[in-house]
């Protein structure tokens, strides 16, 4: 099941408000702990609550802070998208819902209000919001406004093929559709919307459109003279008063609102009067206009009477308050309890909520964004706090990525180096890292220096390596931030921002050694596209992998792929597809994708298959129809390392990809090393990782 749904609309009045109260009711039929949460949020006058939030929480009465259902305010999106900053929002907003989820059964999402002209920004916020949370989408839309059903129904696909692109829509709901246009409608959709999307057409339902007193006086900022108890009285029409009262009588309609003069005693009395009458309807209130109040006779009248309804007291004229009235737009509010009840009875009426439940229920998402990797990457890396070393502490690079990590609190750091150099370069880059939150560590002047050199010279004596060559080795960053992992003095090493391959692993290789199940240390990145993140191996280490080498980095790299939560589908990469190419280099990769189907039965793997099939699906079914892996490969292994790695810095360089790693694979301790050419962000992420490689040592 699902663990939450995102309520999407596409334009601005669409009746959003209905579906929202429906499905919650809905959910709450099916399980106790429901959450809410709205991502983005209208800016408010002094700080009010959320009407949306207030509405939702008040009535179904959610255990929830009101300051954790919702991420930001739309004037604070603004500024950090003007900043550059949309991935900080995202970032932000997943982390927001993640607590949410983690406490409930299940989490409603409802996006933007669309109240603003800029109606596309907001379209691409709701995808990439409802995408990166991976939820399913209901697509509320609106099926009144003065346009043809032609119209309507090609907004709806528009939408409805925007969306599909990117996540998953379980539901269109077309809100507002003249009761007379219900079938057709309908039918029309049906004709243009894929099956597997339900469909659901609602009719406009007048007293949900139709304001209250409340809001009249929100809008008009008018003064309430009288029944402030009955200020949630529904305005289901409105008239002006001025001819004479025998006339106006005969315009009275029931639950309309009387606009007049605030000197008309005539007109004023006389509606009371006939709200009582058994002869007249009742009226839902007053507005009188001018800034004019009766004089305290009637006033005293008035307050004398047994049932008076709202009496309004506003300073504008009376046919300028009578245009106002007629462009309010009513919303759904928390004190309103009938309309929310016949909001919810609407859903329920025309919605067919037991399909809807089974739907969500039974729905899986495929979609696995780079955001959600990198946020799942971190809460994992909390859960268990490890220790890293870096030797390379005065490049500006370590230094800033040391920044972000401390001030993330995921682990505990290392730095390699004299402490007076590197608080001078952090000085000097300005970089927001307190060195009293690090630990600093310069071989030479180590306590554990001699320690060190003792246990490398037993180590290694049988290559004939003295103490005094020992004593010299640990001087060396890389020897000495290794041997604090040997000796358990740290969890894992980054390095090789500044290094060479070779001189990150040659310690590791002579002294931390490979997993006795291991004959070969390998790689892997982690390549965060846009919908998807794949995992790339080997493109660091190993130049000319024979077949059974091949075959071992496969297995590694499925089981990477499987710890770091990605489904391993794995795709042995050549320069053929299948059983159509010949020579040594494809015999070679299809030799090794028998030798993995032997010792892991159950993966799913395909191989010789070439990258365009291994990915897209169209080409991938066409080639190798009956594949389990082509078109959809998450694991992509290639033949060489020249492939390996051109193809990975292509696919980063070309498609702006994050590459995160290279992780190694095969070792008895984590140590990672980094490309020449990182990036700060580079060491964050695999920081990040090799603490939770750490979690299972």
């Amino acid at each position: 099941m699902s663990k939450g749904i995102y309520v999407a609309t596409i334009e601005p009045n669409s009746g959003k408000s209905v579906v929202v109260l429906g499905l919650m009711r809905m959910l709450l039929g099916k399980t106790a702990k429901v959450g809410y949460f709205r991502p983005i949020i209208e800016d408010t006058k002094n700080n009010e609550p959320d009407n949306h939030i207030n509405t939702v929480v008040s009535y179904f009465e959610l255990d929830i802070n009101y300051k954790k259902t919702y991420a930001y305010k739309r004037s604070e999106v603004l500024d950090l998208y003007n900043k550059g900053k949309s991935g900080d929002v995202i970032d932000h907003i997943i982390k927001r819902y993640k607590y949410l989820e983690e406490r409930f059964d299940i989490v409603l999402v409802e996006g933007t209000d669309f109240s603003h002209e800029n109606s596309s920004v907001e379209l691409d916020i709701n995808l990439l919001v409802s995408k990166n949370l991976g939820l399913p989408v209901i697509i509320v839309s609106r099926g009144d406004g003065g346009i043809a059903l032609s119209e309507v129904v090609d907004n709806v696909q528009i939408a409805h093929d925007t969306f599909k692109e990117e996540v998953d829509v379980l539901s269109i709901m077309t809100n507002k559709v003249n009761p007379e246009d219900l079938d057709s409608l309908k039918t029309l959709l049906k004709t243009r919307i894929p099956e597997g999307t339900d469909i659901t057409v609602i009719p406009k339902i007048k007293s949900l459109a139709s304001p209250t007193l409340k809001e009249i006086v929100r809008k008009l900022n008018g003064s309430v003279l009288f029944g402030k108890e009955m200020i949630n009285n529904q305005v289901n029409d409105f008239n002006v008063a001025t001819m004479q009262l025998r006339n106006y009588l005969e315009r009275l309609k029931e639950d309309c609102l009387v606009i007049t003069a605030g000197d008309r005693a005539d007109i004023i009395l006389g509606a009371l009067q006939a709200h009582i009458s058994k002869n007249y309807p009742e009226i839902s209130g007053i507005v009188l206009t001018g800034g004019l109040i009766p004089e305290d006779t009637i006033l005293s009248l008035i307050e004398g009477l047994t049932s008076v309804v709202p009496i309004i007291s506003v300073k504008e004229g009376t046919f300028e308050v009578a245009n106002e009235i007629g462009k309010i737009r009513s919303r759904i509010y928390a004190e309103n309890i009938e309309k929310i009840e016949t909001s919810i009875a609407t859903f329920e009426k025309f919605v067919n909520t037991d399909k809807l439940a089974d739907d969500l229920i039974t729905f899986q998402s495929d979609i696995f964004t780079p955001r959600m990797f990198q946020y799942n990457l971190l809460q994992r890396a909390l859960t268990k706090k490890k220790h890293i070393v870096l030797p390379e502490g005065y490049d500006e690079r370590v230094l800033r990525a040391s920044a972000r990590l401390i001030d993330a609190h995921v682990v505990d750091l290392t730095l390699i180096g004299e402490e007076d150099k590197i608080r001078e370069r952090i000085k000097k880059l300005d970089i927001p890292l307190n060195i009293n939150d690090i630990n600093i560590v310069s071989p030479t002047t180590s306590h554990h220096f001699e320690d060190y050199a003792q246990t490398f010279y037993e180590l290694r004596k049988h290559k004939n390596v003295n103490l005094d060559m020992a004593k010299d080795t640990m001087t060396d960053v890389s020897y000495f931030a290794t041997m604090m992992i040997y000796k358990g003095h740290a969890d894992g090493m980054v390095s090789g921002a500044v290094h060479t391959t070779a001189h990150t692993l040659r310690p590791a290789l002579q002294f931390i050694k490979t997993k006795p199940d291991t004959s070969i240390v390998s790689s892997v990145f982690f390549m965060c596209l846009e919908d998807r993140v794949s995992v790339f191996g080997d493109c660091a280490i190993n130049p000319n992998p024979n077949a059974e080498q091949l075959a071992e980095i496969a297995i590694s790299s499925a089981k990477s792929a499987q710890d770091f939560g990605i489904e391993p589908k794995v795709a042995m990469l050549s320069y053929s597809s299948g059983s159509s190419g010949k020579g040594e280099d494809v015999e070679r990769v299809r030799k090794a994708t028998e030798i993995v189907k032997a010792k892991s039965p159950n993966l799913k793997i395909e191989g010789p298959i070439q990258y365009d099939a291994a990915v897209d699906m169209r080409i991938g079914q066409s080639k190798l129809p009956d594949s389990e892996v082509a078109g959809q490969a998450s694991v992509l292994i290639f033949p060489d390392l020249n492939t390996g790695n051109n193809t990975y810095k292509a696919v980063q360089r070309e498609t702006g990809a994050l590459a995160i790693g290279p992780m190694l694979q095969g070792l008895n301790k984590p140590v990672n090393d980094l490309s020449r050419g990182c990036t700060a962000d580079d060491i964050y992420s695999t920081v990040i990782i090799t603490a939770i490689q750490a979690q299972d040592f």
